[in-house]
C-alpha cells in the first residue's frame, strides 16, 4: 500500500518500482543547520495570522503534532538530481551514456515537482543547439521537437507610436542565425523520454523540500515534501512523511532562484566571492493568429516603449512552425526597477497595443499564459558551484547569457560537465573523499575551461552598462562600441546595482502609473490570464508563500512602498484587503494562484517572503511553454 501511495502509476512507473528496493527506515533527524535565522512569529494580538508552514511555525512546538509518526523511508542512489529541466536531464543523460559506454552500474534518480516533465517549464524560447549537438549528435533522427529554424531576425526600438529598426549585424549576441524556435516544455519532455530510455529513474510529482546533511556537514541527499497537512498547519488523517533519497553526490538544478539553492548558499557560503544575483521577470503568452500574418521562423525582439529609459527590459515575438499559425510572445522586465507602482504584467498587456505588435495579433486568439523569473547577473554573479556532497547546475547558479536571451544551451552544457566530473569518482572502487558526501571540485575547474565561461565573460558588461544616466540608450551605445568592436575584451568589469530587493524607492518619491483597462481582445486582466496557465494547488495545505514575520507586509511594504507585491506578482497571489473590524488592512495570500515564478521571493523589499515548495504536482500545468 505504501508503494502505491508514494509512487502512483505514471508513465515512469516501471522505474518508480525500482526506487522502492532496499528501503530502510530512518529517523527524521536530518534537519539542515540554520535553515532560517529570522525569528518566527505565527500570530500576535495585533497581526492576523498568515503563515502556518512548519518552516516558520515548528511542529515540535505545536501540541497538535504530539504523537504523530515522523519516521521517513530512505533509499540510496549513486546520484540524485533535483529538477527535471534542461540541466538536470542533460546531466542524467550524460551520466547514463558514460555508464553504458563503460558497462558500469550507476543508479541515477531525478525528482521533479511538476506533475509531468515539462509542466513547469517556461521560456521564449529560441534554442542555440550547441549543447544538444554534443549530447545527441543524432537528435534529428531521434525526433527532437526542433521544428522551426530561424529564417528572419528583426530588432526594433519602439516609441509610443513608431518603430525604429535596428540592424542585426553579424556577431551581435542577438543574432539568431542557426538557432531554432522551440516550445521548451515539449523539448524538455523529449529529453525526459531520452533519459528514461537510458535507464534514468524519473519521479515527477515529488518536490524536493529539504537538503539532508551528514554529520560532517556534507550533503547527504534530499527529502521530498510531507503531504496531508491542513491549511492551519495541523496534520490531517492522511498525513504522510516525505521520502529521503541519499546519494554520493546530489545535483541541484531547480532553475532560477531555487529554494534549496538558497539554503546551500548560506550553508557553504557559496556567494562569498561574487556579486548578488540580479533577475528579471519574463511573462509569456501563446497565440493562434490569422494565417495570413503567420511567418514561420521569424524572430522579433524590441526594446523601449512602454518602459522608460531607466527600466531594463524588452520583448520577443516568435513565429512557430508546428502545423498551425502559432506565435509565442513575451515581455521581460529587469527586477532592478525602482518605481513600486510598476506592474510587469500590465506593461506586457500595454505593449501588445503598439501598432507594430498589434497588427500581428489582431483577429487572433490567446491560448496560453505563464511567467517565470530569470537570472540576469551573468559572469559577475556566478557563485561557487561545488561543495561537499553536491553541485549547482543550470539556471540555479545562473548561466544565462542575457544579451542573447538564452540559457538553455549553457544550462545543458553545465549539466553535462557536472556528469563528466562526477562519473569517474562515483564509479571508482576506492571512493577517496575527505567528506562523507563526495566533493568534486573538478566540475568548477571544467566550467572555467569551457565555452560557457568564455561566452559569459565576453558579454559580462552589457547588462550592467545600462546603469547610467542615459539608461537604455547608453547601454546600446556601449554594446555597439565595446562588444561589437572589442568582443568583450575591454580590460574592466562593470558592476550591477546590487540586490533587486533594495532598488525600490518609497512610494511617496514616485509617480503612480495609470494603466489602460484591458480590452479583452489584445490585453487581458490578471485572473483570466492565470486561468490559462492551468495552475492548481491542493487548497487545504499551508500557503507555500511563507512570511518570516506576519506583521512586516502592512508595517513596511504597504506603509512605505504601497504594497508592491500586488503589482510585481504576475498571478494575483498577493492583495491587501480591509480588516474584518474595518480599521486597517491585512495581506491576503492566494497561494492557489502561484505560478512558481519566484518573483516575490526576489523583489520583496523587506526580504520577508520565503518561497518553499507546495505539495508535489501543485503549480502550473504548462503545455509547451
Amino acid at each position: 500500500m505504501l508503494i502505491h501511495t508514494m509512487f502512483p502509476a505514471s508513465r515512469y512507473s516501471i522505474q518508480a518500482q525500482r526506487c522502492i528496493r532496499a528501503l530502510k527506515t530512518v529517523k527524521a533527524d536530518h534537519a539542515p543547520p540554520q535553515l532560517y535565522t529570522w525569528r518566527w512569529k505565527c500570530s500576535s494580538a495585533v497581526t492576523p495570522r498568515i503563515t502556518s508552514h512548519y518552516t516558520i511555525c515548528p511542529r515540535d512546538k505545536d501540541p497538535r503534532w504530539e504523537g504523530v509518526e515522523m519516521e521517513r523511508f530512505a533509499d540510496e542512489a549513486d546520484v540524485v538530481i533535483v529538477g527535471g529541466g534542461p540541466a538536470g536531464l542533460s546531466a542524467a543523460i550524460r551520466l547514463k551514456q558514460l555508464a553504458n559506454e563503460q558497462e558500469k552500474e550507476l543508479r541515477v534518480c531525478l525528482v521533479e515537482k511538476a506533475s509531468q516533465i515539462g509542466a513547469h517549464t517556461l521560456s521564449g524560447a529560441c534554442l542555440e543547439p550547441s549543447a544538444l549537438n554534443e549530447l545527441f549528435s543524432d537528435w534529428k533522427e531521434r525526433g527532437a521537437p526542433l521544428n522551426t529554424p530561424v529564417t528572419e531576425d528583426v530588432f526594433s526600438l519602439l516609441t509610443k507610436k513608431y518603430r525604429i529598426p535596428i540592424p542585426m549585424l553579424p556577431g551581435l549576441p542577438m543574432n539568431n542565425h542557426g538557432n531554432y524556435i522551440v516550445r521548451l516544455g515539449h523539448f524538455v519532455r523529449w529529453l525526459g523520454e531520452q533519459a528514461e530510455e537510458l535507464g534514468v529513474e524519473i519521479y515527477p510529482g515529488y518536490a524536493a523540500a529539504e537538503v539532508l546533511f551528514h554529520e560532517d556537514g556534507s550533503v547527504k541527499g534530499i527529502a521530498t515534501n510531507d503531504v496531508g497537512i491542513a491549511k492551519d498547519g495541523s496534520p490531517k488523517d492522511v498525513f504522510e512523511r516525505g521520502m529521503e533519497l541519499h546519494a554520493k553526490v546530489t545535483l541541484f538544478g531547480e532553475g532560477c532562484h531555487g529554494h534549496l539553492a538558497k539554503q546551500l548558499y548560506r550553508q557553504f557560503n557559496l556567494r562569498e566571492n561574487c556579486e548578488p544575483q540580479t533577475y528579471a521577470i519574463g511573462l509569456k503568452e501563446v497565440w493562434l493568429i490569422d494565417e495570413k500574418k503567420w511567418r514561420p521562423g521569424r524572430v522579433e525582439h524590441s526594446v523601449g516603449w512602454p518602459l522608460n529609459r531607466n527600466t531594463y527590459g524588452g520583448s520577443f515575438l516568435y513565429h512557430l512552425n508546428e502545423g498551425e499559425p502559432l506565435v509565442a510572445l513575451g515581455f521581460v522586465v529587469g527586477l532592478d526597477y525602482t518605481n513600486p507602482y510598476l506592474s510587469p504584467f500590465r506593461e506586457f498587456q500595454r505593449w501588445k497595443h503598439h501598432p507594430f505588435i498589434a497588427k500581428t495579433l489582431e483577429g487572433g486568439n490567446r491560448i496560453a499564459y505563464g511567467a517565470r523569473a530569470l537570472n540576469e547577473g551573468g559572469y559577475q554573479c556566478l557563485p561557487k558551484v561545488t561543495f561537499p556532497g553536491g553541485m549547482l547546475i543550470g539556471c540555479s547558479p545562473g548561466f544565462m547569457n542575457v544579451p542573447k536571451i538564452k540559457g538553455t544551451h549553457t544550462a545543458m552544457k553545465s549539466g553535462m560537465l557536472a556528469a563528466e566530473a562526477i562519473f569517474p569518482k562515483v564509479t571508482a572502487k576506492d571512493l577517496a573523499s575527505e567528506t562523507a558526501g563526495l566533493h568534486v571540485p573538478e566540475y568548477e575547474d571544467n566550467l572555467k575551461k569551457s565555452w560557457i565561461w568564455k561566452e559569459l565573460y565576453s558579454v559580462r558588461n552589457i547588462r550592467p552598462s545600462f546603469h547610467n544616466y542615459f539608461g537604455l540608450y547608453g547601454g546600446m551605445v556601449y554594446t555597439g562600441v565595446f562588444y561589437w568592436i572589442l568582443r568583450g575584451k575591454e580590460p574592466w568589469t562593470l558592476k550591477h546595482a546590487g540586490l533587486d530587493s533594495a532598488q525600490l524607492r518609497p512610494a511617496k518619491e514616485c509617480t503612480a502609473i495609470e494603466y489602460p483597462k484591458p480590452d479583452g481582445k489584445l490585453s487581458f486582466d490578471l485572473l483570466s490570464s492565470v486561468a490559462l496557465s492551468g495552475t492548481n494547488h491542493e487548497g487545504d495545505q499551508p500557503p507555500h508563500l511563507t512570511l518570516k514575520d506576519d506583521s512586516v507586509p502592512v508595517a513596511n511594504n504597504l506603509a512605505i512602498y504601497d504594497g508592491p507585491e500586488q503589482r510585481f506578482c504576475p498571478a494575483g497571489v498577493y492583495e491587501y484587503v480591509p480588516l474584518e473590524t474595518g480599521e486597517g488592512m491585512r495581506l491576503q495570500i492566494n497561494a492557489q494562484n502561484c505560478v512558481h515564478c519566484k518573483t516575490c521571493d526576489i523583489k520583496d523589499p523587506s526580504q520577508n517572503i520565503n518561497w518553499v515548495v507546495p505539495e508535489g504536482s501543485g503549480g502550473p500545468a504548462y503545455n509547451g511553454m
